[in-house]
């Protein structure tokens, strides 16, 4: 790095993503955690679940003397590096909810989540964080007989997803083979960093105190532990989402699964009359291995992925983030639904970032005692973070509401099983989607096996 910097000798974190690096900050670390400190509550982790709960907390109770926690910078995990889709999205299916907490508690979790997305959007108006929002919806494509039936199937009654014919997907995403597909309105765009940026200072100007470069080594009952000194708090939230399993004893809680994403250089107008996305809606298709895109404000393509391997031993080396083999074949993704991309278009921007998932795939909130916690969105947690941050920040404060009610709170995951049969199980699922994916791409038929991975995936 050039050394002009006021943090010379740490890392520069603009490279973490191209959304950091257009964040607007200069990214200099806050100071860090000055000794020993006495708090109301402690929120170890500044992405946007230890963020939104500081919001509401001091929202709810000026007096609360609140501290963050934070290793690296505000930001600097999945909240500076997602994909930017603020959507009602859960980490189960509909069904996947109503299969084990009833038809009454999914659909109540899935209004919370609606509203969630205009709650986002009234706070980002309320406080003028300038991030790019646009509540443009998302639509699903189905590209072959096997995902058009798929997209059937999600549409059902209750479902909220208007389904559409080719026409009408082609109109919204001018992707190629469309044959149908799905929309929702309950999804905005954003750039993620800039919304993670403005929402630490949102909170510090509520009195809440954000200590950077400070990690925590370990949550014994009412404290957090740094290399700079202890925090005991009578509450303590844990808000490590992709890197809770480098806390003592959470290496079977949350599983570090890589998302990859690039993004091109602004693209012409000649190109977006092809593309559509005119409303600047998120978009994504029917296969199994998940992809993803949105049209940014300055008419870039921003798309990613999953499918990167799973790290034995859930480490999240930072080689990780930029796997060559994962984002070419993100590359031949985009190339297939748009091939009317110019020849010479050019990828400005490569990273990526782990994202927390439990063994059942069911994410949480909840509190016992002086421990709270909220995570394992399996990627979709820049809406579903802002309701459990309402959430943990009622149950903290004792109240009983509607959001404490909801069929997610309190839910234990299981742990994952030891090292080997984890990453043996997790790379053989890894393998099977590919898999699947391949063979309905050959056949255009759904094949046996999505019924195993269905299950596989708690739906």
């Amino acid at each position: 790095m050039s050394g002009s910097h006021p943090w010379e000798g740490l890392m520069d974190y603009r490279d973490v993503s191209f959304w950091m690096a257009t964040s607007g900050d200069d990214l200099t670390p806050r100071p860090a955690l000055p000794g020993d400190r006495d708090v109301d509550v402690a929120i170890v982790g500044a992405g946007y679940t230890g963020l939104w709960t500081a919001y509401y907390l001091a929202a709810a109770d000026p007096s609360l003397r609140i501290a963050v926690l934070e290793k690296d910078i505000a930001g600097y995990g999945a909240s500076g590096r997602n994909g930017g889709w603020c959507s009602s999205l859960f980490s189960l299916t509909p069904a996947g909810v109503a299969r084990r907490h009833g038809q009454d508690g999914a659909d109540a979790l899935q209004r919370a989540l609606e509203a969630t997305v205009d709650e986002v959007g009234r706070v980002i108006g309320v406080e003028g964080i300038d991030c790019h929002w646009t509540k443009g919806g998302s639509v699903t494509l189905a590209r072959t007989p096997a995902q058009l039936a798929r997209a059937r199937a999600a549409a059902g009654p209750g479902s909220g997803l208007q389904l559409l014919d080719a026409g009408e997907a082609s109109a919204r995403c001018g992707a190629s083979g469309v044959l149908g597909g799905v929309w929702t309105p309950h999804c905005a765009v954003v750039q993620p960093a800039r919304l993670v940026r403005g929402l630490a200072r949102a909170v510090e100007r509520r009195g809440v105190t954000i200590y950077e470069r400070t990690p925590v080594t370990s949550l014994p009952p009412g404290a957090a532990v740094t290399p700079h000194g202890r925090v005991r708090a009578d509450v303590v939230v844990r808000a490590t989402e992709g890197y809770t399993a480098a806390l003592p004893g959470g290496r079977r809680a949350l599983v570090p699964l890589h998302s990859l994403m690039f993004v091109t250089e602004p693209l012409p107008a000649s190109f977006w009359a092809r593309a559509g996305l005119a409303g600047r809606e998120t978009f994504t298709d029917f296969r199994h291995m998940v992809i993803y895109g949105q049209r940014t404000a300055d008419d870039r393509l921003a798309f990613g992925g999953r499918g990167a391997p799973y790290r034995f031993g859930s480490t999240v080396p930072p080689a990780f983030d930029r796997d060559p083999r994962v984002l070419a074949a993100h590359r031949a993704a985009l190339v297939d639904l748009f091939p009317t991309l110019p020849d010479d278009v050019r990828i400005s921007h490569v990273w990526g970032g782990p994202m927390g998932i439990p063994a059942d795939w069911h994410a949480s909130v909840g509190r016992d005692g002086a421990f709270a916690w909220a995570g394992g969105y399996v990627g979709d947690g820049v809406g579903a973070s802002n309701l459990a941050g309402r959430t943990l920040a009622d149950l903290i404060r004792g109240e009983s509401t509607d959001l404490t009610r909801l069929p997610w709170v309190g839910h234990r995951s299981p742990r994952w099983v030891p090292e080997p049969l984890r990453w043996l199980g997790i790379t053989a699922g890894l393998g099977l989607i590919g898999r699947l994916d391949a063979a309905e791409a050959r056949s255009g038929r759904t094949s046996r096996g999505a019924a195993i991975l269905g299950r596989l995936l708690g739906e």
